[in-house]
C-alpha cells in the first residue's frame, strides 16, 4: 500500500527531499498515580546517602532531571526496580565515565521502565553489560535491573533515579516518595541515608 508519492515539480531540474521525525518515549496522557511510595532501588536492607536529591547544584538543572535522585554507592551494587513496570529500553555497552558533559552526556548505560501508569523511571550510571533485562521485560517492585557503575556524565559511582512523564512531547521529571525503612513515606534529602527495609 502506497502512502507517500513524491515528485519534481519542474522535470527538468535535480532535485532533492529531506524528511524528520521527531519522537519522545512515554504517555502523553500519563497520570503519574503512585500506589504506594517508591521503593529504594536498591536490596533489602542495604543503605546508602543521597549524594544529590531534586534540584541539586551540580546537575539536576533540566527539565529531565530536576526532581532526580544520585544515590552514591560502589559499583556493582544491585540496582533494583523501585516499582513494577515493563522494560521500555536498555543502555549496556559504555565503559567509562567522566566529567567533561559534552564528551560523556549521552554514554551512560540505563535501564527505562514504564510504569501502567504511563510514567517511567530511569536508572543510569549503571556497569558496563551487567543488565539482567531486555525491552519488553515485565518486571516487579525490587526485582535486579543491573549493577551500578560508573558510566557516562558522572564524578563517581552512583546511582541516578528520576521518575518522568512526556508533557508536550518534553520529558520532564516528576517528584517522588520513597519507602523509608520503618514503612513511613519519606522526600529524599540531599545528605539524607537512605535504607531499603
Amino acid at each position: 500500500m502506497r502512502t507517500v508519492r513524491l515528485w519534481p515539480t519542474r522535470g527538468d531540474q535535480g532535485w532533492a527531499y529531506q524528511y524528520g521525525y521527531r519522537a519522545v518515549p512515554g504517555d502523553p496522557a500519563a497520570v503519574h498515580r503512585p500506589e504506594v511510595p517508591y521503593r529504594a532501588p536498591f536490596p533489602p536492607g542495604a543503605s546508602f546517602f543521597v549524594s544529590q536529591a531534586f534540584f541539586g547544584n551540580y546537575s539536576h538543572r533540566h527539565p529531565q532531571s530536576e526532581y532526580a535522585l544520585d544515590i552514591a554507592m560502589p559499583e556493582g551494587t544491585p540496582v533494583c526496580a523501585a516499582r513494577g513496570g515493563v522494560v521500555m529500553e536498555v543502555a549496556s555497552d559504555f565503559f567509562t565515565g567522566g566529567t567533561d558533559q559534552e564528551e560523556y552526556g549521552q554514554r551512560a548505560n540505563m535501564v527505562r521502565v514504564l510504569h501502567d501508569d504511563g510514567t517511567m523511571a530511569v536508572y543510569a550510571h549503571l556497569r558496563l553489560e551487567t543488565a539482567q533485562v531486555v525491552p519488553g521485560t515485565r518486571v516487579v517492585s525490587g526485582q535486579v535491573l543491573a549493577e551500578s557503575g560508573n558510566t557516562g556524565y558522572s564524578s563517581g559511582p552512583h546511582l541516578h533515579f528520576v521518575v518522568q512523564k512526556n508533557v508536550g512531547m518534553e520529558l520532564r521529571s516528576i517528584p517522588v516518595e520513597l519507602l523509608g525503612a520503618d514503612g513511613s513515606s519519606l522526600t529524599p534529602e540531599t545528605g539524607m541515608l537512605l535504607s531499603s527495609p
